[in-house]
């Protein structure tokens, strides 16, 4: 495995996360171009993805909205007109849903550089925020949300929960658009991330990330994707539509005279295939994947992995990825040990009760665990 070169610095070289949903406090000392996160369920794997989802975002509402949902965060408001709303939880953002005054959360490397932090707090009057909500409006019981990176407050950066406003702010509706913009700063300038989970790739989706990419060179490198599984037998991939469906992806077979749909060729052809799509439309951005081996053979993990490996070097992704399976582990590994261009790094994360920390894998437990089985639980 090489080092790191100047010119492919990683948006996250090291992570620190603290007050963030499940996490109190955890510290991993180094992330690669691929980092693979094993440990067993539950001990925070997917909140780690989570942070970081978060972190590119820099806060955005829509970012934080989503992750909160995604968990079933969400609250009823009955505004000033006694119709029913329901919205994210913000307060769910804090680890134990602890947002009282002075709760915080941050999110970045671990040098201390480059943090994101949510904050609870009052705006002042003359805050830019309050230009869009009358302060007089406000009362004691309003959760308030300071956001800051670099230590300075991101334009437009105090932001409501809609679950502790009076009728009168509700009834105004004008706070579900008070979270506003990001400061000029270029490098608080939100980065690209793509999320993946453990389910396969939908129909839509897939026909979205085709359209930007056929007819260019990547569609070859999609189609070399499914050679750990199909070998030479796929000529050609295309998106075809009927009055019946939108579109549906179907591959050219060697030895058959019709197109045969995608999904009939497997859920691992079809998951091989949705990470080497996401990853080419992930250029310069993060790419997250939960639960990594999902639909994909113990036999295929090594050169599942060594495409990881290549289109990420290639494209400038940062990859993290969660798995509790020895399979994906010591493909991973194999893979890692193998790659000169870029560097990859095995992270086991450990709990107990509220105490997290993450013990890393060196270069020569990589080696033992690319040949034999080592514990990862």
């Amino acid at each position: 495995m090489s080092q790191k070169r100047l010119d492919d610095r990683l948006h996250l070289p090291s992570l620190s996360i603290k007050g963030f949903r499940g996490i109190k406090e955890l510290s991993i000392e180094r992330l690669g171009r691929v980092t693979l996160l094993a440990g067993k369920n539950s001990v925070g794997k997917t909140t780690v993805l989570d942070a970081v989802r978060v972190y590119a975002a820099r806060g955005y509402y829509r970012a934080l909205a989503s992750v909160l949902e995604s968990h079933e965060e969400v609250a009823a408001l009955t505004d000033g007109t006694g119709q029913e709303q329901v919205g994210p939880y913000l307060e769910g953002i804090f680890h134990g849903r602890d947002a009282s005054q002075g709760a915080f959360l941050s999110i970045g490397p671990r040098d201390g550089s480059d943090q994101f932090v949510i904050e609870t707090g009052i705006p002042q009057e003359d805050s830019h925020s309050t230009q869009q909500i009358p302060f007089s409006f406000l009362n004691p019981s309003v959760r308030t949300f300071r956001v800051m990176f670099q230590g300075q407050d991101l334009a437009n950066s105090w932001f409501f929960s809609p679950y502790a406003l009076s009728t009168k702010i509700a009834k105004s509706r004008r706070v579900y658009q008070s979270m506003g913009g990001f400061s000029s700063n270029e490098r608080s300038t939100p980065i690209a991330c793509q999320s993946m989970g453990p389910e396969l790739l939908s129909n839509d989706t897939i026909v979205e990330l085709w359209d930007t990419i056929a007819l260019t060179d990547d569609e070859d490198r999609v189609i070399n994707a499914l050679r750990p599984i199909l070998g030479d037998q796929v000529k050609r991939i295309a998106v075809i539509g009927d009055k019946h469906n939108r579109g549906r992806v179907v591959a050219k077979i060697q030895g058959q005279t019709f197109p045969i749909p995608l999904k009939s060729l497997g859920d691992g052809a079809l998951r091989l295939f949705g990470v080497a799509l996401v990853l080419i439309n992930s250029r310069d951005s993060f790419l997250l994947i939960d639960e990594a081996e999902n639909g994909i053979h113990h036999s295929v993990q090594p050169d599942f992995w060594r495409m990881v490996f290549k289109t990420a070097h290639a494209n400038n992704v940062q990859v993290i990825a969660t798995t509790h399976s020895f399979d994906c582990v010591r493909g991973f590994a194999q893979a890692a040990v193998e790659c000169e261009e870029a560097e990859g790094v095995l992270v086991r994360i450990e709990r107990k009760d509220e105490e997290m920390w993450a013990v890393e894998y060196s270069e020569r437990n990589l080696k033992v665990a690319a040949k034999q089985h080592i514990e990862v639980r």
